[in-house]
């Protein structure tokens, strides 16, 4: 078994008012290779308390479904006989009430684009390659979100 870790620390800054909701919603996330992070609640969430350039919990989301997906595809391509070259994708959720006063990323769309050396998959077997990708993705398995391929 495998275990991951994250540390979050937030402190309320001289002259907020926890108890009025006026604080910055800003903190930091550290990873266990010790890479900081900034983090914050979405502008989307809590606007003026957000801190714009952090990520959120959401984009974060979305980041590590795409990450996921292009490891996943890297590796069941390699085992199909393929050579990936690069990989960029524009992954994309979205975030919408599913009952009143809860909300959840209930879909993300990711946008591989993938360069390959030598033999290029037909689009069937991309296609397959994808679908394997998804089912082997540690993300996608772990979440209830839809995560379409386009």
């Amino acid at each position: 078994m495998a275990r991951y870790t994250a540390d979050i620390r937030w402190a309320l800054a001289e002259g907020e008012d926890f108890a009025a909701g006026r604080y910055s919603r800003g903190h930091t996330i550290r990873f266990d290779g010790e890479i900081e992070v900034a983090g914050s609640a979405s502008p989307h969430v809590v606007g003026k308390w957000a801190v714009e350039a952090a990520v959120d919990p959401e984009e974060m989301l979305v980041a590590a479904l795409s990450s996921c997906h292009m490891l996943s595809v890297l590796h069941v391509a390699r085992l199909a006989g393929f050579v990936a070259r690069a990989y960029r994708d524009h992954a994309e959720g979205t975030m919408e009430e599913i009952a009143p006063g809860r909300q959840a990323v209930t879909r993300v769309v990711l946008r591989p684009r993938i360069d390959w050396s030598g033999e290029i998959p037909d689009a069937e077997t991309l296609a397959e390659l994808h679908h394997k990708a998804h089912d082997t993705c540690f993300i996608a398995n772990s979440v209830r979100t839809e995560v379409t391929i386009a």
